[in-house]
């Protein structure tokens, strides 16, 4: 067995498909930002740019996570939940409030840093140090209680701030974890019926009204055309205006136009599918695709079992993201704010991912490893 790490057993082919989206992801940033001159509200950088800073401090941090071996991560991932609570309650206490949500905290220098992205990473580490730490073939049910629990209070923290969007993103590494960790069909059917018992209370009890408005109208936008169907009702339009291969760069009428809202961030797939067309969307699909299957390749290969978890953690997040905001964009899903990965604007999104291939590349590099 090797026992020294080398960089070349880094998964070049993953970074390289990954880099095609984020290279795609800044062209196109550039293209809805173009007649909008949106620019950082701290530095005053215009936001391709800015993403192109975001994206180069995430490759030095992947590579840099990648030469430290993940199993410390594992014996210190109580710590870092710990830190997670509390950044989660600095952002209750002294958190900036945009827009009517309370989700992140000025960093000097930075600008505004959203501690719920990175929790995600936490939980998916945690979960995988606990769940692979269970000895017996199936999941028990105290055993599914505190996963839920561990999953369950920064849920319940990032819902009051609200974000319901970035709270849901939680729950996959769980599924994904419990389903691991060997849970039983009759569990499945115990949980299930719970949720149904418990949604009608949450729909009175904790969703805000213009939250009830998205997931009432998402499928019937045409029911408040100026309100909560505006945002899908452009959204389809910019992607049936794209057609065949698109109205080239800079060419979409929403895009540019600003019809479409938040072009740049939530429905970027919709920019571009407007100005690369059915060809081009495919194509970045294609690439989603190719990078969550590497990615499953190197969840089978992992060492143990915590690396299988965490890798396929990061993979139910990933998948989680990718599924919402496409399906936000084409108006199968309500709108919740999910950023598309590696495309969408925002330094916090761009580091989460990047933490997490990182330590995925970590587990890869240390398959061969005794």
């Amino acid at each position: 067995m090797r026992k020294n790490l080398s960089f070349r057993d880094f998964d070049w082919v993953l970074l390289g498909f990954t880099m095609a989206i984020a290279a795609l992801g800044v062209l196109q940033i550039y293209s809805a930002s173009l007649n909008t001159k949106f620019a950082d509200a701290t530095t005053g950088t215009p936001v391709h740019i800015k993403q192109m800073y975001w994206l180069a401090a995430g490759i030095l941090v992947m590579f840099a996570i990648s030469r430290i071996d993940y199993h410390l991560l594992l014996e210190n991932a109580h710590w870092a939940y710990v830190g997670s609570i509390v950044s989660l309650l600095a952002v209750a206490a002294i958190g900036i409030k945009i827009l009517g949500a309370k989700r992140w905290i000025r960093v000097p220098g930075l600008g505004l840093f959203q501690p719920s992205e990175w929790v995600k990473l936490v939980l998916i580490i945690v979960l995988a140090r606990y769940i692979s730490s269970l000895n017996q073939k199936d999941v028990t049910w105290p055993d599914i209680f505190k996963a839920g629990l561990i999953a369950g209070i920064p849920f319940l923290l990032v819902v009051k701030q609200p974000d319901l969007g970035t709270s849901l993103t939680y729950l996959p590494p769980l599924v994904v974890g419990l389903f691991l960790g060997g849970i039983r069909f009759k569990q499945i059917a115990v949980i299930l019926l719970a949720v149904a018992m418990v949604v009608p209370v949450a729909w009175k009890v904790a969703l805000k009204p213009y939250q009830k408005d998205r997931l009432v109208n998402f499928t019937h936008p045409e029911n408040d055309p100026k309100g909560s169907g505006y945002q899908i009702q452009q959204s389809l339009i910019a992607v049936g205006n794209g057609g065949l291969f698109g109205r080239g760069v800079a060419g979409g009428t929403q895009t540019q136009g600003m019809f479409l809202p938040v072009t740049h961030t939530d429905f970027i797939f919709a920019a571009f599918a407007e100005e690369h067309g059915f060809v081009g969307a495919t194509a970045v699909l294609l690439l989603y695709f190719i990078v969550l299957m590497r990615l499953i390749q190197n969840a089978q290969t992992a060492p143990d079992r915590a690396g299988t978890m965490i890798t396929m953690g990061v993979v139910a997040v990933l998948v989680f993201h990718i599924l919402v905001n496409i399906g936000m964009v084409v108006g199968m899903m309500p709108v919740t704010g999910i950023p598309l990965p590696l495309m969408s604007y925002g330094g916090s999104s761009v580091m989460f991912t990047f933490l997490a291939l990182g330590i995925v590349m970590n587990i890869h590099m240390r398959r061969f490893v005794n």
